[in-house]
């Protein structure tokens, strides 16, 4: 009840009075069942039809007076469909962030990337065409144009709605590193997600599962600057990329990013020993002090798996 008091999700939802053939069925009761489904961590519809059945105070919440008047299962579908053409739940979560955070300044902006499990088949990629690159250097006069990286298309200027259409969304494999530096594989999509001081997630995208983290990172500090207001942007290694750093520090933030070594042996060692010579004389950094509040999104990201039905994804496509 509480959650619905404050969503407001009946003010997002687009009336058809007024329009020509047979009215559908009430949208707010249903978009008000698909939040308790969320709410309860219920993993089907069918699940969420047989709660209404027997919870008659759920049901009166949600709309329904009688177990008769709630609609069947391809109905929730058809809504469903509606509300993820019309962005319903990203509408009313970018309304509640820009209300809750309108006066307040965000000390951490927490950025990290989750798998999504989807029970689809993976799209298969085709090959991609090289042609063969001119040996040698270039003639006198000769301009060899080496085309740019998604991330250096983002970092030259172009519009949020062009960075995200440029996004890869079809069901794929992806591949990372869990906690104990072991290579896990998983089959459906990544989210890409940042939060705020105290859990709050601020702003999602979600991506195709073998869509590095770092190809996020702009189009989402862009969003979180409309929402909030914030100081840090803490990111892992993943994120170690100059056009990330100057895109934070383009919006006003300081980038706490942790430095990624790649290929340099002689930088690994050289941190290796800065942080055994800290440890040695009982030192802490500031930044490495901030850097510790980045386990607030890995806190979230298991939240919206474990308690809000990120394990459970029943629903094909990109949505």
């Amino acid at each position: 009840m509480t959650t619905l008091e404050v969503v407001r999700i009946e003010e997002f939802i687009y009336s058809s009075r007024g329009f020509p053939g047979r009215p559908p069925q009430d949208r707010t009761a249903i978009a008000r069942a698909f939040v308790a489904k969320t709410i309860y961590n219920l993993p089907t519809t069918r699940a969420l039809l047989e709660r209404l059945a027997t919870d008659s105070a759920l049901r009166r919440i949600c709309g329904w007076e009688r177990k008769n008047d709630v609609p069947d299962e391809w109905t929730f579908s058809r809504a469903f469909a509606e509300f993820s053409k019309s962005r319903l739940p990203e509408r009313v979560h970018e309304a509640l962030i820009k209300k809750s955070h309108e006066h307040d300044l965000v000390g951490h902006n927490s950025r990290d990337s989750t798998a999504i499990e989807a029970r689809e088949k993976p799209l298969k990629k085709q090959p991609i065409q090289k042609t063969a690159a001119k040996r040698g250097r270039p003639k006198q006069g000769e301009e060899r144009i080496k085309p740019l990286t998604r991330i250096e298309r983002q970092a030259s200027g172009i519009g949020l709605a062009d960075m995200l259409n440029d996004l890869p969304t079809a069901c794929d494999v992806g591949t990372k590193k869990n906690s104990k530096g072991y290579k896990v594989s998983w089959i459906g999509y990544k989210l890409h997600i940042d939060v705020a001081d105290g859990g709050i997630p601020i702003c999602a995208v979600l991506t195709s599962a073998s869509t590095h983290d770092s190809q996020v990172a702009i189009p989402l500090a862009i969003i979180s600057n409309e929402r909030v207001t914030n100081l840090y942007d803490v990111m892992d290694s993943a994120y170690d990329v100059p056009q990330i750093h100057d895109m934070s520090r383009q919006l006003g933030h300081i980038p706490l990013i942790d430095v990624n070594p790649r290929r340099d042996k002689a930088l690994k060692e050289e941190l290796t020993a800065e942080n055994k010579r800290c440890r040695l004389v009982g030192h802490k950094m500031a930044e490495a002090m901030r850097y510790n509040e980045r386990s607030t999104v890995e806190r979230v990201n298991a939240r919206l798996k474990d308690e809000f039905g990120g394990r459970v994804v029943r629903v094909r496509g990109h949505a």
